[in-house]
């Protein structure tokens, strides 16, 4: 250790002390700071995927409910039709019940 004769030779090992003391604490600031922004990164990359698999999951439903919906005349039309039936099979009862 130099020898201290006057007080600007403790005034510089101060500053030498304080200016270590401040690039320990920055480079540890920094670190930290990176630690934040890589668990942010990590956060958002995770939070897309979700909302992709979420957007595929209602893009299969639109789809689905698209194709059953072309179906829908067709099912229209054999309840219709059964419904007739059922009238046809009903009133020939009726007759018939009405005949004997």
């Amino acid at each position: 250790m130099p020898p201290i004769n006057d007080s600007r030779d403790l005034l510089n090992i101060i500053i030498a002390l304080s200016v270590l003391l401040f690039t320990i604490f920055s480079c540890w600031a920094i670190y930290y700071l990176a630690r934040i922004l890589q668990q942010t990164f990590k956060a958002v990359k995770e939070t897309r995927e979700r909302l992709n698999k979420f957007d595929e999951l209602v893009k299969m439903i639109k789809e689905k409910i698209e194709h059953s919906a072309s179906y829908l005349p067709l099912i229209g039309e054999g309840v219709k039709k059964l419904v007739e039936i059922m009238r046809a099979r009903a009133e020939k009862k009726k007759r018939s019940k009405k005949a004997a």
